[in-house]
C-alpha cells in the first residue's frame, strides 16, 4: 500500500477546482498575442485595481521583509467601523474561500451534512467533500435557490446551509424578506453561511441588510471579499462576519499569518476608495444592459444576473457549446463553459469595459456563423 491510499476516500475523490483559464496559457497553446486577448472568464473587475490601493500596496513592498500582523488589527477598525460590528465579529482570511474553509472545518465532520443548491458555486461543495461529510444538493427553481426546499432538506446531521446571494455562476438572488424568514425558520444548531461576493455590484434597492441580522442570529456566518468590485484578486482578501463566539472560533484554527501584508494595505485603502467602487458599479450596470442587448439581437439566451457576469444558454447538443467555447478562443477571447456545474449547455461571461463586451458579441456572432 502507498501513501497515497492512506489518504481518507473522501480525499482521494476530490476532483480539484478548475480556475478560469488564464492568458498566458491561451498564448502558449495557440501563439496568440497577449495583447489581443481578453478574458471575460473569471468575474474579475476590468476596471482593474482601486488607485487608492494601488499606491497603498507599493507604500507596503517597503516592508516585505516583515512578517504581516497576524490580527489584521487596523483592517479590522476599518471594518468595523465601516459596517458597525465589533472587531471581535470579524476574521480575515485569504480571499473569501479561506473563511468558507474556516467554518466547514469547524462544523463539518465524517457524519453530518451541508446543503446547497443545484448550480451554486463548485467550492461549497468540495469543501464539504474535503471534510469527510455529506453533501445536499437541493434542485433549484428557475437556476436560483429554492429556500423552501432548502429547508425541507435539513436533516439531523445538517450542520452548514451554503447560500451565494448573488449566486455564482447564474447570477440569481434571493429576496431580502424571503431569505430573513428562511434564517428565522432554521433550526438555531445549523449554520447558514450567506455568501455575499457580489454585494457590491446590487443596486440600493435590490441589497439585504444582512449585517444587522447578526444581533438576533448566533448561526449566522456573511463572507465577503476584495477581489471583485475592489479589484483585489490577485492579492486574496475576504472576510466573514459572525457573532463573536464563532468568530473566535474560526481565528482559533486559521493560519497565524493568512492574509499578507500587501493585501492588508490594499484593503484597508480600498474600502476608502468610494468613487472606484462607485464607478466599477455603474461599469458594471451600464455593460451589463448593452450585453443583454447584444444578446437578444443575436437571439442567445441568458440567465438574468445580479452579478458582473452573464450566464447564456446555447442551444443545441453540449458539443455544439464547447465548439463555440473553442471558437472563441482562437479569437481570443476567454470565457468560463460551465459543464462542471451541470450546466454543459452554458457559458458564463464577465462584463467588461465596452470594448470588451463589444469584442465578445462580435467573437460570439462569428461562432454562432461557424456553428450553423
Amino acid at each position: 500500500m502507498n501513501l497515497f491510499e492512506l489518504a481518507p476516500e473522501y480525499i482521494r475523490a476530490i476532483q480539484p477546482y478548475q480556475p478560469g483559464k488564464p492568458i498566458s496559457e491561451l498564448v502558449r497553446d495557440l501563439g496568440l498575442d497577449k495583447n489581443e486577448v481578453i478574458k471575460l472568464a473569471s468575474n474579475e473587475n476590468p476596471l482593474g485595481t482601486s488607485p487608492l490601493a494601488r499606491e497603498a500596496m507599493i507604500q507596503a513592498l517597503s516592508e516585505s521583509a516583515r512578517y504581516p500582523d497576524g490580527s489584521g488589527f487596523e483592517l479590522k477598525v476599518a471594518l468595523s467601523d465601516r459596517l458597525g460590528v465589533s472587531a471581535e465579529q470579524i476574521v480575515l482570511g485569504n480571499g473569501s474561500n479561506d473563511v468558507l474553509e474556516l467554518a466547514s472545518r469547524i462544523f463539518l465532520r465524517p457524519g453530518t451534512s451541508a446543503i446547497y443548491s443545484q448550480y451554486a458555486f463548485a467550492i461549497y461543495p468540495l469543501l464539504v467533500q474535503a471534510a469527510g461529510a455529506r453533501g445536499i444538493t437541493v434542485p433549484a427553481r428557475n437556476y436560483g435557490h429554492d429556500l423552501e426546499a432548502m429547508l425541507d432538506a435539513i436533516t439531523p446531521e445538517t450542520r452548514i446551509i451554503f447560500i451565494a446571494n448573488p449566486n455564482n455562476p447564474t447570477g440569481t438572488l434571493c429576496d431580502a424578506r424571503d431569505l430573513l424568514r428562511f434564517i428565522e425558520r432554521v433550526s438555531p444548531d445549523v449554520l447558514v453561511i450567506l455568501d455575499q461576493a457580489y454585494d457590491e455590484y446590487l443596486p440600493e434597492a435590490n441589497k439585504t441588510n444582512s449585517v444587522a441580522w447578526l444581533k438576533n442570529f448566533q448561526n449566522l456566518v456573511i463572507t465577503h471579499t476584495f477581489s471583485k468590485a475592489y479589484g483585489l484578486a490577485s492579492v486574496r482578501v475576504g472576510f466573514a462576519l459572525a457573532h463573536a463566539d464563532i468568530a473566535n472560533l474560526m481565528n482559533r484554527i486559521r493560519q497565524p499569518f493568512n492574509v499578507n501584508s500587501i493585501g492588508l494595505a490594499a484593503a484597508q485603502a480600498a474600502l476608502d476608495d468610494v468613487e472606484f467602487v462607485k464607478l466599477s458599479y455603474m461599469t458594471n450596470r451600464t455593460g451589463m444592459q448593452r450585453m443583454i442587448a447584444g444578446l437578444d439581437r443575436l437571439g442567445v439566451g441568458f440567465i438574468p444576473s445580479f452579478g458582473n457576469f452573464v450566464s447564456i444558454q446555447i442551444d443545441g447538443h453540449q458539443a455544439d457549446t464547447l465548439k463555440i467555447y473553442k471558437s472563441l478562443l482562437q479569437q481570443g477571447v476567454i470565457v468560463r463553459p460551465l459543464g462542471n456545474y451541470g450546466m454543459p449547455n452554458h457559458l458564463r461571461v464577465t462584463i467588461g469595459i465596452e470594448e470588451e463586451n463589444k469584442r465578445f458579441l462580435y467573437a460570439l456572432e462569428q461562432a454562432l456563423k461557424e456553428s450553423d
